[in-house]
């Protein structure tokens, strides 16, 4: 596996999402339930102009695509016969920002960037990374955005 602090800088594209009326009605029914995510009818009068998915749906999805990536990253070092980091538990995140609402049928695009790798002095063998991350409609406008932390315990090298 590339070395943690190789990847310092470098946007990781986690993949694409298409949201899905259907999808967005669901997750908000169940989490959400503002009229603009769930009546296309009232979205349309609202100031969106139209169904949009609730940023928390945005950011869930966000999550699910950046567990995969870990895993993949992971299976892939262990494929190589290297050691694997450990991932371990976000503190929290902060900055968050829905820039753009995301409508029914856009395509989002998201990622991730490692900005800083710095070794844990109360959890020795454990560090923390701090990271940024976005996501972009099909058209590259930035729609959502934040910062957040993690702990990993990196192999030794």
């Amino acid at each position: 596996m590339n070395s943690i602090k190789q990847q310092i800088g470098v946007e990781q594209d986690l993949g694409t999402h298409t949201f899905s009326a259907e999808e967005i009605v669901g997750f908000a029914t169940r989490y959400d339930p503002q009229r603009f995510h769930v009546d296309p009818e009232a979205a349309a009068k609202s100031n969106f102009g139209a169904l949009c998915a609730s940023g928390w749906h945005t950011t869930a999805v966000w999550m699910r695509l950046n567990v995969e990536d870990i895993k993949s990253q992971v299976q892939q070092a262990i494929v190589r016969g290297e050691t694997p980091p450990q991932f371990g538990p976000s503190p929290g995140f902060e900055n968050l920002k829905w820039l753009k609402p995301v409508y029914a049928g856009d395509t989002v695009r998201f990622t991730r960037t490692l900005k800083a790798v710095r070794a844990l002095q109360s959890r020795p063998g454990w560090s923390m990374m701090q990271m940024s991350s976005a996501a972009y409609n099909q058209t590259g406008d930035k729609v959502l955005e934040f910062d957040s932390a993690a702990l990993v315990a990196l192999p030794d090298s």
